[in-house]
């Protein structure tokens, strides 16, 4: 079961746990991010989430950084924008932060549906998907355990294809 904040109770995906790992420092989640970003094709959504606080902006800057080869690269939170983009060698890469989206029919508009068919897709805080959870996705659920320690936990539907990619390249 995944752990959640009671303030917020978002509902996420009822997928499976595929595999779990610890995250002692903000350099082991960066090291996570390098390894996640190389599984990602286009078409393929990963969900980002827990609580305020958890690390997902943080996993999904290092990730983004690994898939665009600079980590030096600009990665501004689209907490305020709900998206960024960033042009990559094999798709497009879009960041989405749904914690302020106002009304479901939003993500239409901004044109994620549509990106979810072609680019890779990082989206933080999901539960503003529910219940139309993406086709080709897995979740990350990061929980906080102490200063910089957090555990990711891989969710994904039974038998698919992108939490399997995902999982072999998760230490341990």
């Amino acid at each position: 079961m995944i752990s959640l904040p009671e303030t917020d109770a978002p509902t996420l995906p009822d997928w499976a746990v595929i595999a779990s790992v610890d995250l002692p420092s903000p350099d082991a989640t960066d090291a996570l991010a390098a390894r996640l970003s190389a599984c990602l094709h286009a078409g393929d959504t990963l969900l980002l989430s827990g609580g305020l606080g958890a690390g997902k902006t943080h996993l999904a800057r290092a990730l983004i950084r690994a898939y665009l080869g600079n980590p030096l690269e600009p990665v501004p939170s689209p907490t305020f924008t709900l998206v960024q983009t960033y042009e990559g060698a094999g798709a497009a890469l879009w960041h989405s932060d749904l914690y302020r989206l106002g009304d479901p029919s939003e993500i239409d508009e901004l044109g994620l549906l549509e990106a979810m068919e072609d680019a890779i897709c990082l989206i933080e805080w999901p539960d503003r998907l529910a219940p139309d959870w993406p086709e080709i996705a897995a979740l990350v659920h990061l929980d906080r355990r102490g200063d910089d320690t957090r555990e990711a936990a891989l969710y994904g539907p039974e038998g698919a294809d992108l939490a399997r990619r995902l999982a072999a390249v998760l230490p341990g």
